[in-house]
């Protein structure tokens, strides 16, 4: 079979990786707006430098791949993501999704924060995903489909690993920790949501609503990789009438203070 175009970068990306460093990790982290893992890093290679990925320009978003141990565990970092209003297209922020599955990564945690849309959440909650609606204009997988990467017609249902789900359950369960399964609206930004785009969200089901996330999701599926994706609500937006507005300073201080909680739940899943 002959090899894509697509194919043929992600190859070219994860040679310069392994001329670069040895991988032995199975188990990848994206981290999310002000989300900081509690790792041992042994060495760092900027995006900059790898072959075809674009630039993260979002503030603390590091944009570096970190080479990484978590207790015994070795693991990538991708310390911070790419994002569709940076204006790349939907393959571009996924290409990194595609060179992980080359490098020999089985199993992805995606972490982010996002604006809660469910009554019940709280700034600062975690939130397990359980399923998405994707509302991006540009789908990762759009265009023509190489088999050798993944599937034409990928299926969705139980995207999100329920093995890891329950993992988390039970770490929160056992720590007392107050967490909630939701579903992830994502829009493309950078504007955040009008109070009458909140209403609607809520309405067609999503408990939580933000800008990155669902086109890595889908790119990890399409992929045969097993995924989980955490998220820290920055900022409580429904019910309309407890909206304030919000500043990137505040998101990434909410943030911050989950992260305990957080890295104990990426350890169990480890």
């Amino acid at each position: 079979m002959s090899k894509s175009t697509l194919f043929s970068k992600i190859e070219t990306a994860r040679n310069y990786i392994l001329s670069k460093h040895q991988i032995q990790a199975d188990t990848a982290i994206i981290t999310g707006t002000g989300i900081a893992i509690d790792a041992d890093i042994s060495d760092r290679i900027s995006y900059s430098e790898i072959p075809h990925f674009v630039k993260s320009t979002v503030q603390s978003h590091t944009g570096e791949l970190q080479l990484a141990k978590i207790g015994d565990k070795k693991v990538l970092i991708m310390a911070g993501r790419m994002h569709y209003y940076e204006g790349y297209s939907a393959q571009e922020i996924t290409f990194p999704i595609r060179v992980l599955k080359s490098l020999g990564i089985k199993k992805l945690i995606i972490t982010n924060v996002s604006g809660g849309l469910n009554p019940d959440y709280q700034a600062g909650d975690i939130v397990l995903l359980k399923d998405h609606i994707f509302l991006q204009p540009d789908h990762p997988l759009r265009g023509a489909n190489d088999e050798q990467l993944g599937p034409r017609f990928p299926d969705m249902l139980d995207t999100y690993s329920p093995s890891l789900r329950a993992m988390a359950k039970s770490y929160c369960d056992d720590k007392q920790v107050s967490y909630h399964e939701g579903v992830y609206a994502c829009l493309q930004g950078p504007s955040l949501e009008t109070p009458a785009e909140y209403n609607y969200l809520r309405i067609i089901g999503a408990d939580m609503v933000g800008m990155s996330t669902i086109p890595e999701v889908i790119v990890a599926r399409h992929s045969g990789i097993e995924l989980a994706v955490l998220s820290i609500i920055s900022n409580v937006c429904y019910p309309i009438d407890q909206l304030t507005p919000t500043t990137i300073a505040e998101v990434i201080e909410v943030a911050q203070k989950a992260n305990p909680i957080l890295n104990g739940v990426i350890k169990t899943l480890l």
